[in-house]
């Protein structure tokens, strides 16, 4: 089968995904802009703890492609460097130097100078943390303390009035939390933050106008037959999504009756993706046991009402903040978590092996099942 051909990220796509998320943007609205999966828009976003690096620009004191060029074309035409500094504007020791480290007169080529001097002005600063651990350790102690990067540089600048090497901006103390890469802070101190965001979010963001939590036409967990609730009749489900690291999900779905678990894999966790993934593999199961499906207050089954035309399965939502209303899918995700640890990565699964884990976890023995197995009660259910 022939490989997937990666996908680069342009200049103009990284200048346009920063902007966004600058403005306040939320991770999906940044993908479906762009037409990316939200876990690449997250990783990318990640790697720079939410803070988008600088770009970087050619100073006007030093020579341009064009001036290289213009110097390229007189030393073919026999011209000296004098008179090649007339020409741009430039001191001849600056022409001459340009020439001199970038092969001669004989083996100068603008392109390859100009290329050579755009690496070499790549020197950067090092960080204030690193050059002084008395004041690394310093900020470290009060983030430890629970005291944010603001009140850190306050109290730093009143202390060290006159002692400008003990004194650091709050802004330079979220980087050095956020920017892992600079490795001076500890990532562990982020927990002590008051919101524990795992990366910097721009002040324009707000859940304000977003859909989050609000489900169009959504059915709630109240009006469900009563049937679904003592579990005598199967064909009722439950679902949800665990998640692993890099914003990596698996669906994961419970039969109420029989506690038979399907493990469904999906690319992203937008409506779309889990939808489609969701119709495909309920599909596959038969008519009478496809009677409703329960579900939490999550996004990610915004498109239920087009799950239900598919499967003609019933939807129904839980209450916010409400988990044990789908306990049964709650305490199998509990156990799902001895074969898909916190932390691991959960895009690597292929759906054969994902149903091969679901196989294993239904072919155990359940107490409440009478040590029966959760296979067995679903095929005793089958027409």
């Amino acid at each position: 089968m022939a490989q997937r051909q990666r996908r680069n990220w342009t200049a103009s796509e990284r200048a346009e995904l920063w902007n966004r998320w600058q403005s306040g943007d939320s991770l999906s609205d940044i993908s479906r802009a762009l037409d990316r999966k939200p876990g690449t828009v997250h990783c990318l976003i990640s790697a720079t703890g939410g803070i988008a690096p600088l770009i970087r620009q050619r100073s006007e004191r030093v020579l341009s492609v064009d001036e290289r060029e213009e110097i390229s074309r007189g030393l073919s035409a026999g011209l000296s460097m004098r008179a090649i500094a007339r020409q741009l504007g430039r001191s001849p020791s600056t022409v001459s130097r340009e020439v001199d480290r970038n092969g001669g007169p004989e083996g100068y080529r603008a392109a390859a100078a100009d290329k050579r001097a755009w690496s070499l002005a790549r020197r950067p600063k090092q960080c204030k943390l690193t050059r002084n651990r008395r004041l690394q350790r310093l900020v470290a102690k009060k983030l430890g303390m629970n005291w944010s990067p603001e009140q850190i540089s306050g109290w730093l600048e009143r202390t060290f009035l006159d002692e400008q090497t003990m004194q650091i901006s709050h802004e330079t103390i979220y980087r050095s939390l956020f920017i892992q890469s600079r490795g001076v802070l500890k990532k562990e101190l982020i927990a002590h933050l008051r919101s524990r965001r795992m990366m910097r979010r721009s002040q324009k963001a707000s859940t304000a106008g977003q859909p989050r939590g609000q489900i169009i036409d959504a059915v709630s967990i109240s009006e469900r037959p009563v049937e679904v609730e003592d579990r005598a009749v199967p064909g009722h489900w439950e679902g949800d999504l665990i998640t692993g690291s890099n914003n990596s999900h698996i669906v994961t779905l419970v039969e109420r009756h029989s506690r038979l678990t399907m493990l469904v894999k999906v690319n992203g966790k937008d409506a779309n993706t889990v939808a489609t993934a969701l119709i495909k593999q309920v599909r596959k199961l038969p008519a009478e046991l496809r009677s409703s499906l329960t579900w939490d207050r999550g996004t990610e089954m915004a498109q239920h009402a087009r799950f239900t035309m598919a499967t003609e399965m019933k939807v129904y939502f839980c209450d916010p903040q409400s988990p044990w209303q789908r306990g049964t899918n709650e305490n199998t995700n509990r156990l799902l978590r001895q074969y898909f640890p916190k932390g691991e990565r959960l895009d690597g699964y292929s759906q054969p092996e994902l149903n091969r884990v679901a196989r294993q976890l239904n072919q155990r023995p359940r107490k409440t099942l009478g040590f029966k197995t959760p296979a067995e009660f679903f095929q005793a259910a089958l027409p």
